[in-house]
C-alpha cells in the first residue's frame, strides 16, 4: 500500500540520513574501502532477498548510493521503509 507525504515525512523522521531524491527513499552510505562496501551490500541482498524487495543502487569503490521505491505501487510504501530500517540496522551494528 503507497504511504501518504504525511506517512513518508513521519518514517524520514525516524530514519537516519535518509530523504526524498526524485520520489524515492534515497541515501548514500560511505564506508572505509570496496570490500568493506561490498560486504553490506552482500548482507543488505540477503535481506532484501526474503522480502522480495530489491533496491536500486550503485556502487562505486567505497560508496554505495541507494534509492527505494515500490514500483508494483507506483511509490514509497512500508516495504521501503522496512528495508530501510534494516540498512540503517546493518550499519549501526557495524559501528
Amino acid at each position: 500500500m503507497l504511504l501518504t507525504e504525511a506517512q513518508v515525512q513521519r518514517a524520514l523522521d525516524d530514519l537516519d540520513a535518509w530523504h526524498i531524491e526524485s520520489g524515492k527513499l534515497y541515501r548514500e552510505f560511505q564506508f572505509s574501502s570496496f570490500v568493506e562496501a561490498f560486504g553490506f551490500m552482500a548482507q543488505v541482498a540477503l535481506f532484501a532477498e526474503r522480502a522480495d524487495h530489491h533496491p536500486e543502487w550503485f556502487n562505486v569503490y567505497n560508496r554505495v548510493k541507494v534509492w527505494l521505491t515500490s514500483h508494483d505501487a507506483g511509490g514509497i510504501t512500508e516495504r521501503d521503509v522496512a528495508l530501510a530500517r534494516q540498512m540503517n540496522a546493518v550499519i549501526e551494528a557495524r559501528s
